[in-house]
């Protein structure tokens, strides 16, 4: 009898199988057109749009893209469009949702002002929502996830999908701070303190909403502390985080009684936070049993902790600098500002300076011609002063060329060389002189440890010889 279900089962299953290999199973198009016309671009549209419902994915792209071509001022030229992309969509596999991807950002280049370019913007969030992989593997789709949900809430903030993806970017941020905390806990396990405090900080401040970020205050209170009593501070701010935006986290309390040891002001705790915890609490989705033990055999991310309220930060996760580094260490951002200002001024060289293309002051054209000149001719005086290498005719200053800069390229470019070379011969000798130094130290090291294991074997021979002598 069990041998009976078992084949119809069995049986069972390989036709549903091949029945929806055949394209028999219908799934219903999300957006097709009601308007009821017999123009032949309608026609080639619900064509398209009966092989999208049974999974004839190839054959509706061709018959879309024979609407495109063909009928170029058709009023379903955009349905069509989008039509391709939901077809990548719904065929799915890596090839597929990367080919939907790139037709769902052109719909929304070309018919940005339509309402479907919303749901095109949420069908690229889903594309990497679903291809999320746990916390400790590669990220990638998590921050594509991050970023595309992003951009749908600010790009059209009144669609209906807004609130969905807010949800979705609250499930996203949860898996990639399960990341940082992971990370934060491992430095903190092999006892480096400083970058385990500086992922926990990262994590606390650009992802308020995790589920964990009380342990993570908590831990990264602890690291702190184990830095020493220049840290105290950060120690400090740590625990009044806690007490103030986690007031129902089972650390409250040992929060309070750490600031009141540590003679700091205890905080009084945020009602809004309050109210938004009780709302979590409230609203807690357990995980099922299947998807529990089955989960270790899965790739897909562990979401149910996630917060179900509140606005979700809309900036990405920014690497910080540990608070270790001092301030004259970290690294300085430039800019690109450029100034435009008058040099010099009024009382400069330049200004001040005769003008060398005009004649002295009081002369006249006449004056500098020559005897027997015609009149208006202007001559050339017969002896000219050259000026002085590295000056400027008219300028008192002289500009003098830097001594780097002597000699031909080639001739600069051995010198550098040569200096370079002399440079690694002053090190090596002077590592060598260092090693020198160090042998010498651990054999006086050495041979003062054999002195010192010698008396005390002496010593201990004769404390048993002394031993013996008393026991006779």
């Amino acid at each position: 009898m069990l041998k009976n279900v078992i084949r119809s089962i069995a049986v069972l299953a390989v036709a549903a199988v091949l029945l929806s290999s055949c394209g028999i199973r219908r799934k219903k198009y999300d957006n097709p057109i009601a308007k009821d016309t017999q123009q032949p671009d309608k026609v080639l549209f619900d064509k398209a749009v009966n092989d999208i419902e049974h999974s004839r994915f190839e054959i509706a792209r061709l018959l879309l893209q024979n609407l495109i071509n063909t009928y170029d001022t058709s009023e379903y030229l955009a349905k069509a469009k989008l039509a391709i992309a939901d077809a990548w969509f719904r065929e799915g596999g890596a090839h597929g949702l990367a080919q939907a991807e790139a037709e769902y950002k052109d719909f929304i280049l070309f018919y940005p002002a339509m309402e479907e370019a919303a749901e095109a913007q949420e069908k690229v969030c889903d594309i990497h929502y679903k291809q999320m992989e746990k916390a400790d593997r590669d990220p990638m789709h998590g921050l594509r996830a991050e970023s595309e949900c992003k951009e749908l809430i600010l790009q059209f903030p009144n669609s209906k999908f807004a609130p969905a993806a807010q949800q979705k970017l609250r499930d996203i941020q949860e898996v990639l701070a399960e990341a940082e905390f992971r990370v934060g806990t491992l430095y903190l396990k092999k006892g480096s303190y400083p970058a385990a405090s500086n992922r926990y900080q990262a994590l606390t401040d650009q992802f308020p909403l995790y589920s964990r970020a009380d342990e993570a205050l908590w831990q990264m209170a602890e690291t702190y502390h184990r830095m020493g009593d220049k840290f105290e501070n950060q120690q400090a701010g740590a625990y009044t985080k806690i007490v103030k935006d986690y007031p129902l986290s089972s650390h409250a309390e040992d929060a309070k009684a750490q600031l009141v040891a540590m003679k700091r002001p205890v905080p009084e705790a945020d009602p809004v936070q309050i109210s938004r915890m009780k709302y979590e609490q409230e609203n807690h989705t357990k995980r099922r049993l299947v998807s529990k033990s089955l989960g270790v055999f899965g790739g897909r991310p562990d979401m149910t902790q996630a917060a179900k309220a509140g606005s979700p930060p809309m900036q990405g996760l920014r690497p910080t600098i540990p608070v270790s580094v001092p301030a004259s260490a970290q690294p300085t951002i430039g800019t690109n500002d450029v100034t435009i200002s008058q040099p010099g001024g009024a009382n400069s060289a330049v200004d001040a300076g005769p003008e060398v293309r005009s004649p002295a002051a009081g002369a006249t054209p006449a004056d500098t011609a020559a005897p027997g000149a015609p009149a208006g001719a202007i001559t050339t005086p017969a002896t000219t002063t050259t000026p002085a290498p590295g000056t400027v005719p008219g300028i008192e200053s002289p500009i003098t060329t830097p001594q780097n800069h002597t000699g031909t390229p080639k001739q600069q470019l051995k010198a550098q060389q040569e200096q370079i070379r002399k440079q690694q011969r002053d090190t090596k000798k002077a590592q060598d002189q260092q090693k020198k130094v160090q042998a010498k130290k651990d054999q006086e090291l050495k041979a003062a440890a054999a002195v010192a294991k010698k008396d005390n074997k002496k010593k201990q021979d004769e404390q048993k010889q002394q031993d013996d002598q008393k026991k006779q």
